[in-house]
């Protein structure tokens, strides 16, 4: 029985976030799908997407921060049911954007939809080694992020096809229905001390409550105290100074330089999620081969492939080549994620696993949004072309910091942490 397979069988709460991840992911690329598709009906502008792609990352940035240090201090299974509804009632206003030429109301809801995801996403990668054991960690990450790429080409892929065939309606009621499959699914972890705080506080006193800036920067120290956690916070970063742009570039390339409207976009997206499904294998398979030291240096030319095969993708004139060399951008990219993830819920304390994780979110939230500003922006001025070309060499930089980093070693392994809870919580792992 493969990794995957015994995890999914043995382990009960691992298995309903693994069933509520499935449903609400392939929801969300309805939704994306539909949004960007719709708008670009409606305006047949680069600026709107570029819009529509900052709508969604400004509320994300501001809202970070505050994820961060509430799932460190509350529940964070509550905390995520919470986000879950909130978004399942906000994605049902999408529908009135249909027909009626409200472009505005596609900016407010995306705004509205993020605010509430940081507490959600960066909650599920805080809950995860609570969830899993030590040794089912590296395939529980594996699992995780390879099923939400499998999500991104199923949802991608049949999005398209079901705004094409059927209009967009059908997606956003889908993607309502899905946040409430995510939030019962959720509802069914268990721990054994009935809850699933950060270390053993039972609740919270003022001071605490009163001082969330402090709380934050506390989870910002410990971020530059251990170099390894930094830097793979800076390489989202540098990979996201390219990445935003490509987040506009996917819809401009699909719909405008090869005119493949928007079954083409599901198409383009569902080959990226291929690619990263493949890249995930491959990542999944080296993890639990590979020393620290291979690792790092197979971040460094995973970086460096990723970016040229972007490059390449860029300039390609037949459909068929450009596909293939997005999927290979994407599976060299999707290697380097497990591992610098597996890593990080390796060495992350649990007391600041919510801070951490979140402010990765924010750092790689900001820098895209400024890559995809750049992109909207340099859209109404450059071919999209040479605006994907150096998207892709923007991207590759991250090679060079990381390499130079390791190097000169500054990159060392840092111990690995032992949270007080992991017995307790790896306790209910058996179905």
């Amino acid at each position: 029985m493969s990794s995957f397979a015994q995890i999914l069988t043995r382990n009960r709460n691992y298995r309903f976030a693994w069933l509520g991840q499935i449903v609400s992911e392939v929801g969300d690329h309805f939704n994306n799908i539909a949004v960007l598709s719709l708008a670009v009906e409606e305006t047949h502008s680069g600026a709107v997407i570029a819009g529509l792609m900052l709508s969604r990352a400004i509320p994300a940035v501001l809202a970070g921060p505050l994820a961060g240090v509430l799932l460190d201090r509350f529940d964070r299974k509550r905390i995520m049911i919470a986000s879950d509804l909130v978004r399942g009632f906000i994605a049902l206003g999408f529908i009135s954007a249909i027909g009626h030429h409200q472009i505005w109301l596609l900016y407010v809801l995306s705004a509205m939809l993020m605010v509430a995801s940081p507490f959600f996403t960066s909650g599920r990668s805080a809950i995860l080694p609570s969830i899993a054991t030590e040794d089912e960690l590296h395939t529980a990450n594996s699992l995780t992020q390879t099923t939400g790429w499998m999500t991104l080409a199923v949802g991608a892929y049949f999005g398209g096809t079901s705004a094409a065939h059927f209009g967009y309606q059908l997606a956003f009621v889908y993607n309502s229905l899905s946040f409430f499959f995510s939030a019962y699914c959720i509802a069914n972890l268990r721990s054994p001390d009935g809850h699933f705080r950060a270390g053993r506080q039972a609740g919270l006193n003022e001071t605490t409550v009163a001082r969330p800036w402090h709380e934050y920067r506390e989870g910002l120290k410990y971020m530059v105290g251990a170099p390894l956690i930094l830097g793979i916070g800076l390489i989202a970063v540098g990979w996201a100074s390219g990445g935003g742009a490509a987040q506009v570039l996917f819809t401009l390339f699909s719909e405008i330089v090869f005119n493949r409207g928007a079954q083409g976009l599901g198409q383009l997206w569902g080959t990226a999620g291929i690619g990263l499904l493949v890249g995930g294998y491959v990542g999944n398979r080296l993890g639990k081969r590979i020393s620290f030291e291979a690792y790092k240096k197979t971040v460094f030319f995973c970086y460096l492939l990723h970016g040229a095969s972007y490059v390449v993708f860029s300039q390609m004139r037949s459909w068929g080549w450009a596909l293939f060399f997005m999927g290979l951008s994407r599976a060299t990219v999707a290697v380097s994620s497990i591992l610098n993830w597996s890593n990080l819920l390796r060495h992350v304390d649990n007391r600041f696993r919510g801070r951490v994780f979140s402010t990765i979110e924010t750092m790689n939230w900001s820098t895209m949004m400024i890559s995809m500003l750049g992109a909207g922006v340099a859209s109404q001025h450059y071919s999209i072309r040479a605006i994907g070309a150096a998207s892709g060499l923007l991207s590759s930089s991250t090679a060079i910091f990381w390499g130079w980093a390791n190097w000169t070693g500054k990159l060392p392994e840092p111990a690995l942490t032992e949270d007080d809870e992991s017995v307790e919580i790896h306790g209910d792992p058996v179905s």
